[in-house]
């Protein structure tokens, strides 16, 4: 007989964020157990120590011939994740509780409209049971009438009809697989669509006035444009854009099978607006566009390392500006060859890429490579000073990802491009999850389009000089160009604003009195001056200011320096700033022939 771990999931009390796990093990040939709960979850490289939310947990012996409960184990705790018991290789139950108050995409969370839980906070692990059938069982509490009619989605296989209205049945073939299905119980809202005999399914938390249809409409082209890119055999039957919507947040988190996605609810399009495609919209089918792009690139081609990687401690990689850096530059370009954005549109979206690399000094310190190294701890872990000391694997990488396009078409003749390169990746490394080395770029250039892309990756991603686009683009029919800035608020492109003279060199928040110091940018005056952050700035030249008032008195000053004035610590400073020209830091990209760019698009 096969042994079959099973889990039940009960969402017992949602005013307390709780929900309540039941685990059965069968039969073994060990004398005691290790069980544990991942540290990390895949695709998030930051170790989040889930375990912590573990309220209380208890373990008992099943009586073998009528799998009823026996006598108490005790649970020995070995460290932060996982705990031993000593079973004599006899059948048991595990009881366990989790807290669930995390509102995002990695972890759990449940309040009075749903519950949404990944499997790596709530399912533990056995050790010699990892490559065995799990079956999973939901729960609703019946006693409780706030969750009635509360229904289950997830991307999981079903195992067998529901007993009843309040209970779910679910299984997979392994540990991994199990813990690689978000799980939403509760009030939704579901549109379906196909493609290319593919069943998509877009769920939102809660019930709204979402114009379901017109995002279905938008990411149907988006979808069949990976699925063409990637080609037959397709890896999915069905898939689940799952959305928890919220005031605000942003997030998502690829699966092989679905994506879990935070969004603000009022970003998407509702009921009665207009056609007009805002940012906030763009933003959203960008991200689901990257999400589902990792369905390949990421969940099936993925590092060497990232395999089979070991979820109770950091698994480290230089190669995630080849996996988010690479799908970065297709989220974006991905909504532009299927028109669902205006090319000049994509181009302001490069362009605000771009932009975020200039003003960032860290550029110059931290390679790509570097950068995807330290992710758990640099990248994952930011604050006030990332930007001057560290460089972005998605930002960087995209616009490496960009440069490598261009270069491969402008050395093959237009004859193979970063498409051929992705269909061979997929080819060689993602069908049967291979693993790629380090210089797997390198080598399946060289390999297959005999081209030699050492010298530009070894200083793009391995060193720290940035992709010269000047010149790559123009085979794109576009220019780029830099610019002032044109407010604090300037994100790049092409703008008709008036460019500011003069340059504090710091991000500010309006407070309910002063401007407090957020960010203070390295080379610039404010960082020369003294500022630092938390500092609150009150007044300049003696005139008290807001954010336009300062800005208008700098781009006025007449002398080389001003007096600012701000508070520090409790103490009110008065110190000179150098007033400075303002640095070309934003980008913005201009079309010089609308024929080339639409042959670049593919369109």
């Amino acid at each position: 007989m096969r042994s079959i771990l099973r889990y039940t999931l009960t969402l017992s009390n949602w005013r307390a964020h709780q929900f309540d796990v039941v685990l059965q093990i069968p039969k073994h040939n060990t004398s005691s157990l290790v069980l544990s709960l991942p540290s990390w979850i895949p695709g998030s490289y930051m170790v989040r120590d889930f375990a912590k939310n573990l309220v209380q947990m208890s373990a008992q012996l099943n009586d073998d011939a009528v799998n009823t409960p026996g006598a108490m184990l005790f649970v020995e705790k070995l460290d932060k994740q996982s705990w031993r018991i000593e079973t004599s290789g006899k059948p048991c139950t595990l009881n366990y509780t989790v807290y669930a108050n995390d509102l995002s995409i990695r972890s759990a969370f449940m309040n009075d409209q749903y519950a949404f839980v990944n499997g790596t906070s709530a399912f533990l692990q056995v050790s010699g049971f990892e490559n065995v059938i799990c079956e999973l069982d939901v729960e609703l509490n019946d006693d409780d009438p706030t969750t009635h009619g509360w229904q289950a989605y997830t991307s999981m296989p079903t195992r067998r009809d529901s007993s009843n209205a309040s209970r779910w049945h679910f299984v997979e073939q392994n540990y991994d697989s199990l813990i690689d299905h978000p799980i939403y119980v509760g009030i939704a809202d579901t549109h379906s669509f196909d493609v290319e005999g593919i069943n998509f399914t877009l769920l939102f938390s809660g019930n709204n006035n979402i114009d379901y249809e017109r995002i279905a409409n938008d990411l149907k082209p988006i979808c069949k444009h990976h699925l063409d890119l990637f080609g037959d055999p397709q890896p999915i039957n069905n898939y689940l854009f799952m959305t928890l919507l919220a005031d605000n947040g942003f997030g998502g988190l690829e699966h092989k099978y679905s994506t879990a996605l935070l969004y603000p609810r009022f970003d998407l399009p509702q009921i009665g607006d207009s056609d007009k495609k805002t940012d906030g919209y763009i933003t959203f089918l960008s991200l689901c566009s990257h999400e589902f792009f990792h369905t390949w690139h990421v969940k099936r081609i993925k590092p060497n390392v990232m395999v089979a990687p070991d979820l109770s401690q950091e698994t480290y990689t230089n190669q995630l500006w080849i996996y988010e850096g690479f799908t970065s530059f297709y989220d974006d370009v991905t909504l532009a060859r299927v028109g669902v954005i205006e090319p000049q549109k994509y181009l302001d979206i490069v362009a605000q890429n771009v932009s975020r690399l200039l003003q960032n000094a860290g550029r110059f310190k931290q390679s790509a490579a570097e950068s995807s190294f330290y992710a758990w701890t640099k990248f994952y872990k930011q604050d006030a000073s990332a930007t001057n000391n560290i460089v972005s694997y998605y930002t960087k990488g995209g616009i490496i990802a960009l440069g490598l396009d261009l270069l491969l078409r402008k050395q093959s003749n237009n004859q193979v491009n970063l498409d051929t390169l992705m269909k061979l990746l997929w080819k060689h490394y993602g069908v049967n999850e291979k693993g790629t080395p380090d210089d797997v770029i390198q080598s399946l250039c060289k390999t297959h389009f005999n081209i030699d892309v050492s010298a530009y990756l070894d200083s793009v991603v391995y060193g720290t000089e940035d992709v010269e686009l000047v010149s790559l683009v123009q085979d794109m029919g576009v220019n780029i160009g830099t610019r002032a800035r044109v407010s604090g608020e300037d994100k790049g492109g092409v703008s008709t604003l008036p460019v500011i003279k003069h340059q504090l060199g710091a991000t500010l928040k309006a407070g309910t009195f002063g401007l407090t110091v957020v960010q203070v940018f390295e080379g610039l005056a404010a960082m020369q001056a003294g500022i630092l952050l938390n500092d609150v700035i009150v007044a300049l030249d003696g005139h008290v200011v807001n954010a336009q008032k300062l800005q208008r008195l700098l781009d006025n000053a007449q002398t080389t320096n001003v007096d600012i004035t701000l508070i520090r610590d409790g103490r009110l400073l008065t110190m000179p700033l150098e007033v400075t020209e303002a640095r070309k830091e934003m980008a913005y990209i201009e079309i010089t022939n609308d024929d080339k760019l639409n042959e670049w698009l593919g369109k």
